[in-house]
């Protein structure tokens, strides 16, 4: 009876529905910021069970909208809740829940893309990489047109240890129209398999959750909505630098429905691309005619760990995006654009002839 007085304890008092309050403060859905309500109380608690038990965590929830996520997370015994919004129509409402739950809740009115949530929170919440989660959860019904550059953005801070990752290997639980959620969650040789599927699972154990149908929210979107869960790994898959891994992805996925190769090729100047590709393919033991989707997260392991390889012996070529050769050549009418212009050499000294180009 104890046990479940204490829990009683969580839940919020007596407040006007989340519908109550979108008709009192007149809010409405901004179509520009690919804004949807979850109105659904059951449908918030089970996104927030996905997250696993929140008595006494940690949570920065993004985007809370009208705050029916938000009711959810403090019902379920969040005992610190960080919301950050953009929209200053909702933070009257959010007051409102902050007031219900003193002490437990505070507002940021600001971006998530820029907020420092490595400040957020007490330090001594963290735990070592290696060890279990931290009781510290990012939980969020993500607006779309954010959804990918956030994750994106966490990934990198997942790879680099910042950010919500400064406490350890922090979970997350987010919305996604439902086809970059399969995305993220898409196996080898499945036609959902793309750069973010091999970004995300490099670094994550990525779980797809369940689906919530478009009808649940208001307005309707037009796709249906995935709920994805984000674990980090203790040790990622591909032990190279984040924006080296990314630039080898995005190349080879590029050409998706061709072969492999032909996105690697793109990571080299012309003037030496195909003998710097063939050193590439050849030294990462990767079948050149496989096509993007089907390499698996070891196949990408090699050709990033050849690409570094080589890298190393030619820093520039990190630089290299094959799009500004085209451009140049466009800008000057030239059909083979000098290769020095892609090499970094002291001022005054030319190209050393034991340079890879």
């Amino acid at each position: 009876m104890a046990a479940s007085g204490k829990l009683a304890s969580f839940r919020l008092p007596p407040l006007p529905t989340v519908g109550e309050l979108i008709k009192l403060y007149n809010l409405r859905a901004e179509k520009q910021l690919s804004q949807n309500f979850l109105l659904d109380l059951r449908l918030t608690d089970k996104i927030v069970r996905q997250a696993g038990s929140l008595r006494d965590a940690h949570v920065c929830e993004v985007g809370p909208g009208p705050g029916g996520l938000t009711r959810s997370i403090l019902n379920a015994g969040a005992a610190d809740v960080i919301v950050v919004e953009k929209d200053t129509r909702f933070i009257p409402g959010l007051k409102l829940l902050s007031e219900a739950a003193p002490g437990r809740m505070r507002i940021v009115h600001g971006d998530i893309l820029t907020y420092r949530m490595d400040r957020g929170f007490p330090v001594n919440i963290s735990k070592p990489w290696e060890e279990g989660p931290p009781n510290l959860h990012v939980i969020g019904n993500l607006p779309f047109n954010v959804s990918t550059p956030l994750i994106i953005k966490w990934l990198e801070n997942m790879a680099n240890k910042t950010g919500p990752f400064a406490y350890g290997r922090t979970q997350l639980t987010l919305t996604f129209q439902k086809e970059v959620a399969e995305r993220l969650t898409a196996s080898t040789g499945s036609k959902q398999r793309s750069r973010l599927s091999v970004m995300a699972q490099y670094l994550c154990t990525v779980r797809n959750c369940f689906t919530i149908p478009g009808r649940a929210f208001v307005p309707k979107p037009e796709v249906d909505v995935g709920v994805v869960n984000f674990t980090p790994l203790v040790q990622p898959q591909i032990q190279q630098p984040f924006k080296l891994v990314e630039k080898v992805v995005r190349n080879i996925f590029q050409f998706r429905r061709k072969h492999c190769h032909k996105g690697v090729e793109k990571l080299f100047p012309e003037a030496c691309r195909i003998e710097l590709t063939q050193e590439m393919m050849q030294k990462a033991d990767v079948d050149p005619i496989l096509r993007p989707t089907e390499l698996t997260i070891p196949h990408i392991r090699a050709l990033a760990d050849a690409y570094a390889h080589l890298c190393t012996n030619e820093p520039s070529l990190l630089s290299y995006e094959f799009r500004e050769e085209l451009r140049l050549k466009h800008l000057t009418g030239q059909k083979h654009i000098p290769i020095d212009t892609f090499i970094a050499t002291p001022t005054g000294m030319p190209p050393s002839p034991e340079q890879p180009c």
